[in-house]
């Protein structure tokens, strides 16, 4: 096994791997989802940091260690989205016949602070690497960006599969911005841009004067690139997009037993569907 396939081998887990403990993580109670918010802020520096470090080394190490500085830099924002730290000035569920430009505005807003966050640690990573030789984690985070904000077009052009399993309870009102049909045009522009850009960092990995090293950059790249175009291609095909993370898609645990107060004159009066009923209701409000 050679280098570069060693690098496919090793990117591919770490999408699917980190993707499920990101969610894995959302669905757990509220003080392991304040610990995890706190460790993925102080990875997100340390993320920073390595990718100085590693900025101007051109190794095989060095390649690695940018591409997962990078990955844990996005995961910051992806955890700190799906926990609902950070989204948007809207958290409330588009009215119903809101369409045209009033639609993707307040789309928009719904993710607002969530895209600024985005951009800044994106502007970050480029400044910390700029002229720099080792640009595996520029790339990375480049191609993690753009693609996911392709997604959320389609998911807001409409697409067969909205992944609605995805969204922790406090983000169900994000499936209102969301428009279910089979495929949209700005779809097949996506996909066909994407792997003409696969296709080039395929053939940079695959140069006779490309160095071992950034052969191994450009596999990790061109991976993730290859993986966001799968998961596109999920969007669309009528396959189960739960599949791979059914670990850790669960239910949310059941909060502590305490005390509940129901408006009633007699707890006694209290029938079993009213205390079920009063039970889903508290339930949803945390």
């Amino acid at each position: 096994m050679n280098d570069t396939s060693i690098a496919v081998g090793f990117a591919i887990f770490i999408w699917w791997f980190s993707t499920g403990i990101v969610i894995l993580l959302n669905r757990m109670s509220r003080s392991a989802i304040a610990l995890s918010l706190v460790l993925s802020s102080l990875l997100g520096v340390a993320a920073l940091v390595g990718l100085a470090h590693t900025a101007q080394q051109t190794s095989l190490t060095g390649a690695y260690c940018a591409f997962t500085c990078a990955l844990l830099a996005w995961g910051w924002n992806e955890l700190s989205f799906l926990t609902g730290w950070i989204t948007g000035p809207r958290t409330t569920p588009l009215p119903a016949g809101t369409v045209g430009w009033r639609r993707f505005v307040e789309s928009f807003r719904a993710v607002l602070w969530h895209e600024l966050g985005i951009l800044l640690v994106g502007l970050s990573i480029v400044a910390i690497t700029w002229d720099a030789p080792n640009q595996v984690g520029t790339g990375t985070y480049l191609v993690l960006w753009v693609m996911r904000t392709s997604a959320k077009l389609n998911l807001f052009f409409g697409v067969r599969n909205l992944s609605e399993e995805f969204l922790p309870a406090h983000l169900a009102y994000l499936q209102s911005f969301f428009r279910r049909r089979a495929a949209n045009v700005f779809f097949f522009f996506a996909v066909a841009a994407a792997s003409a850009c696969l296709l080039l960092l395929v053939a940079g990995a695959k140069d006779v004067l490309t160095s071992a090293s950034q052969a191994v950059g450009y596999a990790l790249v061109a991976t993730m690139l290859a993986l966001a175009i799968l998961e596109h291609l999920l969007l669309v095909l009528p396959l189960d997009t739960t599949a791979l993370w059914r670990w850790a898609i669960r239910k949310a645990p059941q909060q502590p037993a305490g005390p509940v107060v129901v408006q009633s004159t007699s707890a006694a009066a209290l029938t079993v569907k009213d205390t079920l009923d009063a039970h889903d209701k508290l339930f949803q409000i945390h």
